[in-house]
Formats: C-alpha cells, structure tokens, sequence
C-alpha cells in the first residue's frame, strides 16, 4: 500500500493543473500571459477583428482599384495592376493610359472571347469617376458603396486606404517613440542623481513647447509630406513612455539582484540590457495600443486642420474635413466617424486587456479569491 502511494501522488500532480496534464510550472510566462489575455474575451476579440481589418487594408490595391486584375485581350493576357498599358493596346484612339471606368474601352475588352477580372471596389483612392451618371458628391449607389465626395472620388476606397495609412503611420510613430523613450528613460532611471535631474529638466522644457504651433510654423515653411509630418511627430510622441521607464529603473535599480549584477563585474549597460530592462517593460507593454490610438488621432486632428498628409493622399481626417465641409453629403462624415470610434474602441478594449494579463495585482487578489 505504501509503494502505490507515491505513484498515485505523482500522477495527481501532472495531471491536475488545468486540467490539461501539464505542470503550471512548465509554462513559460509569456505563455501564460497570452493565456491571460485570451481570457479577456472582449480585447481578445478586439485584437482578433483589428488584425483582420489590417491585414485585408495591406491588399487595398486588390481589393479596391480602378484597374482590373487581368484582362484576356485577343489571346493575350495583360496585368494592369501590375503595368500601365496605352488604349492603343485594347483598341483606343490614343496612346494615353488607358482609362478602364471608359464604356468604349470596357465593351471592347468585353467583347467577344475577351474577359477582364475586376477588383470588388472599381475604384482607387484618387479615381475620378468621369462618367458618373449623378452629380457629386453622390449618395452611396450600387456602384459607389459609400458614396462619394466633393470631388467625384469613391468615400469607401479612400476610407481602406487611408485606414491603411492611419495604422502603419500609427506603427511607426509608435515603435520610434518606445525606443527613443526607453532609452532616455533608462538612462534616467538607471543613474539618477545629476543626470536624472538634467534630463527630467530638459524633457520639463520640451514637453511645454506647442507641437501644434511647431506644425503650422514649418507647414508654412516646408511642403507638407509624410515625412516632414512623420519626423514631427515623432519628437513628441516618446514623452510617456521615458516616464514609465523611468519609474521603473528607479524602482528596480535598487533591488537585490542589480546588487549581485555589480558584485559579479558586469558594467552598466550590461545591467541595464539584461537585467533591469526585461523587468521594467510591463508597462512599456501595455502602453502599446494607447500609443497607437493616441498617434492615430494626433494625425485625424492634424489632417482635419489641413496641416497633415499632403491632397490628394487618402486620411480619415481629411475624409471628415470634407464631410464638414458638404453637410448634406452625410455619408461622408459618417462613414469616417464610425471608422475612427471602432478604431479607437478596439485598440481601447486591447489595451485594457493586455493590462490586465500583466497585472500583478490583479492576478494576486484572483488567485487569492480562488483559495
């Protein structure tokens, strides 16, 4: 009887955890922290459905394009996407670009054994419908899903492309401003003293300075460009986050296992890359998707003031500056600020999620409240 015990007990311990046959131990924390955050099920869901929407705005050019995919033309196979080609080539008068929204260069590329794959969505961000059958701006028809704006130019196109826009800017202005912000903040937290105190003086003074003063001041200096607008932004936007790391290398730059770091020769940066840092970016983490909705609606507020991206380049501010300024064109407005609230919304409640998988203290108190 007393052999059998130990085995028993054996199996009782892997095969109890989580019903799954595996020791919780031999989970690896960032295993389990995803484990946690699928637990959110609305951030979980969020993230599912901003991801999706992302990646279907990556194939823009796919799925919404005044070209078609391909065309089959007297036995030959052409890829507009892909290349221009004259309408000399499919039967037309002149050696322009072929303009395939023409009913004389449809019906001949239609015609007979001839074929042409569309794109769902026959137009491009910056298409100009010529032969439109309504004036515009024109509610949303079979043709123009949403509508379209002042301009003739297809709402639902210039809304994938410019949410396109918005998130990889947003990804960017993001990744900079966690890097340049970690490393100040560490250089802060980790020495304290005199450099801490000039630096937190320094950010002091630079944090006050008007951004949005500093945007029209070089808009009327310089041509407004993606760039310009990018680099902008950028020195701003790694204020937050070198206040965290900042926090967080004061706090743990004390703690015992720095101590035997230093005992044990390693140099500072050395401390810093492998100790310190993996254990002070909780909450770098979890400013990530604030980060980026706060970069997505600093570029709105910039596009709608007219100090953004540079016409005719698709944005959501610029979508609802037009939608301002042709009230009776509602789609407009609509359409884009339904598109900015689910943005801001899903990005939210990711957010929250992932904060809560990295709380400590809330899995402290859930684990006690489950004993």
């Amino acid at each position: 009887m007393s052999s059998s015990t130990p085995a028993s007990n054996s199996t009782a311990w892997t095969a109890s955890p989580a019903a799954g046959g595996t020791p919780a131990a031999s989970v690896s924390p960032g295993r389990r922290i995803w484990q946690r955050f699928k637990q959110q099920r609305l951030g979980y869901w969020s993230m599912v459905i901003f991801v999706t929407l992302f990646v279907v705005s990556l194939f823009a050019e796919v799925l919404a394009n005044d070209r078609p995919l391909i065309v089959r033309y007297q036995d030959h196979y052409y890829f507009p996407i892909f290349n221009n080609y004259s309408e000399l080539t499919f039967g037309g008068d002149f050696p322009a670009k072929t303009n395939y929204l023409d009913p004389y260069i449809r019906s001949r590329i239609e015609s007979g054994s001839n074929f042409a794959i569309y794109p769902p969505n026959h137009y491009r961000y910056d298409t100009v419908d010529y032969f439109a059958a309504k004036p515009y701006p024109a509610p949303p028809t079979a043709s123009n899903w949403l509508g379209t704006d002042q301009f003739g130019r297809d709402v639902l196109s210039r809304m994938l492309y410019g949410f396109r826009l918005s998130v990889l800017m947003a990804l960017a202005l993001t990744v900079v401003g966690v890097v340049f912000g970690t490393l100040i903040g560490a250089v802060q937290g980790f020495y304290g003293g005199r450099t801490d105190l000039l630096g937190q003086r320094l950010i002091e003074v630079w944090s006050s300075m008007p951004d949005l003063y500093l945007l029209i001041i070089f808009a009327s200096i310089f041509e407004p460009s993606l760039t310009l607008l990018f680099i902008l932004l950028s020195m701003f936007g790694w204020l937050t986050v070198s206040d965290y790391v900042r926090a967080e290398f004061l706090r743990n730059r004390s703690l015992d296992y720095v101590k035997a770091a230093r005992t044990m020769g390693l140099s500072n940066w050395q401390i810093i890359w492998r100790h310190v840092l993996p254990n002070s970016l909780t909450p770098v983490i979890t400013l990530l998707p604030f980060r980026m909705s706060a970069s997505i609606l600093s570029l709105t507020s910039l596009d709608f003031l007219g100090l953004g991206v540079p016409p005719p380049t698709p944005s959501l501010g610029e979508l609802l500056q037009e939608g301002k300024n042709n009230l009776d064109a509602w789609w407009i407005s609509i359409s884009a600020f339904s598109v900015l609230v689910i943005t801001m919304l899903l990005l939210t409640f990711m957010g929250d999620a992932l904060r809560n998988a990295l709380d400590m203290r809330a899995r402290g108190s859930a684990t006690e409240s489950k004993s």
